[in-house]
């Protein structure tokens, strides 16, 4: 008979699930996550009784169960105070929406709507004709659609106009963007053949006239997205590109990405081209772009161009699956309404980055009057989003000295609410470039709590 292993009765003594469940302050708990939480919180004493600590009391396990419920209820997706300076953070949803696409969003969400409905004849109606009407009102295109992202409008561009045909493309636009979405993965799935043509610094449209043939079905022109090409380069421009696939008799597809419409937010920056409306004006056919970046609404894949193009992507049977949804035509909707009456300063993510570095140092010291050991530098950010990309955004920080930031960065983002900062040089770095306006109040006392409770840690 073999002997009992040292942690035996250890084990033995703690509580099983279903005794667990029935301690009073648990009964009343919601049974599967409670289940749930008794497990995890089981599971971590057995580990730390097997590493030779002693089996913790029933009360223990009941609050270190109590602590897994309150987690597992809090929503995975919820708000975060972006005090990193980064306007577009990908992992923090983009581009903050307009009050006026927020009101639309739960106007809409609050129950029916005339998403395909037309209310003059009570029939069925096109899905998103408002959003159809507005973007071709204010970019010039003959025609317009959207899906729910840029990728999935290029992807669907490619599939509905050149699957089984070969795309032409610079081999310096064969680009990777964040998320390890790659045009020439994406020309593959469309199920067309990538014909790379130039080199990776230097393309002429004299590269394309060579490489075109029976079957070419588009010239592709790629926006780098988030990286820029300096010193001995050349990329052709857009009207000669455009002269060369008339000519041919084939489209110019261009991927713009960030999705400028209109004047740039900030002025110098050399956007000018990128700007949709013109982008068609010079010749682009069909144009991508995303919603959410330099637009500043919310996440959506917009493709505009000739009505005989865009026509041939609507009926196309991959749009339905990459279709948007009545919550997203709503706030996107709402979005092209305040460019359209002359207010696009006022969406949120073009004022955020607007704000002159004057402006964020007249903050960051007023943060820092308030916060113990602060003290205010100068320092730089990016847009995010793979918009203006090597566009340094210049400004201030709030610096936040710690023996440990690692730590007292994860406390901001653990406590509530959520406040995403920066680690660099040894410090905490709260940038206001991002925080929206009602935010600051909240920040600076989840700061002060995080900074109390590193004094208290030691």
């Amino acid at each position: 008979m073999s002997a009992e292993r040292p942690d035996g009765a250890a084990l033995r003594a703690l509580p099983a699930v279903g005794r667990l469940l029935q301690v009073p302050a648990l009964a009343v708990l919601p049974r599967a996550i409670a289940r749930e939480a008794c497990r995890a919180a089981l599971d971590a004493a057995r580990q730390r009784v097997r590493a030779g600590g002693p089996p913790p009391g029933l009360d223990a396990v009941v609050a270190e169960v109590l602590q897994g419920v309150a987690r597992a209820r809090r929503p995975q997706l919820r708000p975060v105070i972006n005090a990193a300076g980064v306007v577009l953070h990908t992992n923090l949803g983009r581009a903050p929406l307009h009050p006026d696409a927020v009101a639309a969003l739960t106007a809409v969400a609050r129950g029916y709507s005339t998403a395909e409905l037309d209310l003059e004849t009570g029939r069925r109606g096109g899905r998103g004709e408002g959003v159809r009407a507005r973007l071709r009102a204010l970019t010039g295109a003959e025609d317009a659609l959207v899906v729910n992202n840029n990728a999935a409008a290029v992807l669907l561009a490619l599939t509905a106009l050149a699957a089984g045909r070969e795309v032409l493309i610079s081999r310096g636009e064969l680009v990777e963007i964040g998320g390890g979405f790659r045009v020439p993965d994406v020309i593959s799935a469309g199920g067309a053949r990538l014909v790379e043509v130039g080199t990776t610094n230097r393309t002429r449209v004299d590269d394309y006239a060579r490489a075109l043939g029976p079957n070419t079905a588009l010239l592709l022109r790629v926006h780098p997205s988030n990286f820029r090409q300096i010193g001995f380069v050349e990329r052709p421009e857009r009207g000669a590109l455009a002269a060369l696939a008339a000519a041919a008799g084939v489209p110019l597809v261009e991927d713009l990405g960030s999705g400028l419409l209109g004047a740039p937010p900030r002025a110098g920056v050399g956007l000018e081209s990128e700007a949709l409306e013109r982008a068609l004006a010079e010749g682009a056919d069909l144009v991508c772009a995303s919603g959410d970046k330099l637009l500043g609404g919310p996440q959506a894949g917009l493709i505009l161009g000739r009505a005989a193009l865009v026509e041939r992507l609507r009926v196309h049977p991959l749009t339905r699956a990459l279709r948007v949804d009545k919550l997203t035509l709503a706030a996107l909707e709402a979005t092209l309404s305040v460019y359209a009456e002359g207010r696009a300063d006022e969406v949120p993510a073009r004022a955020l980055l607007a704000r002159g570095a004057d402006d964020l140092r007249r903050t960051a010291e007023a943060w820092a009057a308030t916060l113990p050991g602060a003290r205010v530098a100068p320092a730089s950010s990016v847009s995010g989003g793979g918009a203006l990309p090597g566009v340094p955004l210049e400004g201030y920080v709030v610096a936040l000295a710690s023996g440990d930031p690692d730590r007292l960065a994860r406390r901001l983002r653990v406590g509530e609410p959520a406040v995403l900062a920066r680690v660099a040089d040894g410090a905490v770095l709260l940038d206001p470039r991002a925080v929206l306006p009602g935010e600051e109040g909240p920040l600076l006392q989840a700061v002060r709590s995080a900074l109390a409770a590193e004094g208290a840690a030691g």
